[in-house]
C-alpha cells in the first residue's frame, strides 16, 4: 500500500469525518472504497466480467491441445529474428 496525500475542501472533510464515526472506519477506508468503486468497479462487476470470458474460447479448434497450440506458437524463425540473424 502506498501513501498520500489530499486536499479536502472543509464540507467534503466534515461529511467523511461524520461518516467514518458513523461505520466506524476511518476517512482513508471511505476514500479508499469510493476510489475503488469508482476506478475498479465493484466486486460484482469485475466477477461478471471474468467470468464472461471464462471458457471465450473453449470451441476454437486451433486450440483445442493447448500444448500443441504454444508449440506452434514456439515453432519458426522466432529465435532466429530474437538473434538478429
Amino acid at each position: 500500500m502506498r501513501r498520500t496525500q489530499l486536499y479536502l475542501d472543509d464540507s467534503l472533510w466534515e461529511t467523511l469525518h461524520l461518516r467514518a464515526r458513523r461505520s466506524g472506519t476511518t476517512i482513508s477506508a471511505l476514500v479508499r472504497d469510493a476510489v475503488r468503486e469508482r476506478y475498479l468497479g465493484s466486486l460484482e462487476e469485475r466477477r461478471t466480467a471474468m467470468q464472461a470470458v471464462v471458457g471465450l474460447w473453449q470451441d476454437r479448434k486451433e486450440t483445442a491441445d493447448s500444448t500443441a497450440y504454444i508449440r506452434g506458437l514456439r515453432r519458426g524463425t522466432r529465435l532466429k529474428r530474437l538473434r538478429g540473424a
